[in-house]
């Protein structure tokens, strides 16, 4: 009879509307940190019922669309600053218009690595306008 008593108790835990709240064990835990940027890790586990349910949820996120860049109008992966592409690049106007995703990265300064049209052109350059237009094609009559 004790264990049908528990059987139904348990049962009726399951039961429970999810307005409840969080009824159960170990619910709604370790939820929302790590975040960087705007609107991440909000409103996770809330509302549960039962056993371990919501935990883990909204951990971790970087900011929204930054591809790991950080500053404005960055494209590519990686760039601090403004106006870059290609990955690793810190400054301003660096490793754009580029052909191939092997040039114009891990550039320093401004105007860096930019309208190259081989591969590895244009790369870890320090200081303003270097390594750019390498390696493209001539058109021969």
């Amino acid at each position: 009879m004790k264990n049908l008593i528990v059987s139904a108790a348990c049962a009726l835990l399951l039961l429970l509307p999810a307005q409840a709240g969080a009824v159960g064990i170990g619910n709604g835990n370790g939820n929302g940190n790590g975040n960087l940027g705007i609107g991440n890790g909000n409103w996770n586990g809330n509302l549960n019922v039962g056993v371990g349910n919501g935990n883990g949820n909204g951990n971790g996120n970087g900011a929204p669309i930054s591809n790991g860049n950080i500053g404005a109008f960055n494209t590519g992966t990686g760039n601090v600053g403004a106006f870059n592409g290609g990955t690793g690049n810190v400054g301003a106007f660096n490793g754009l218009g580029n052909t191939s995703p092997t040039s114009g990265n891990g550039n320093t300064g401004a105007f860096n690595g930019n309208g190259n049209g081989g591969l590895y052109d244009g790369n870890n350059n320090i200081g303003a306008f270097n390594g750019n237009f390498n390696g493209n094609a001539t058109l021969r009559w």
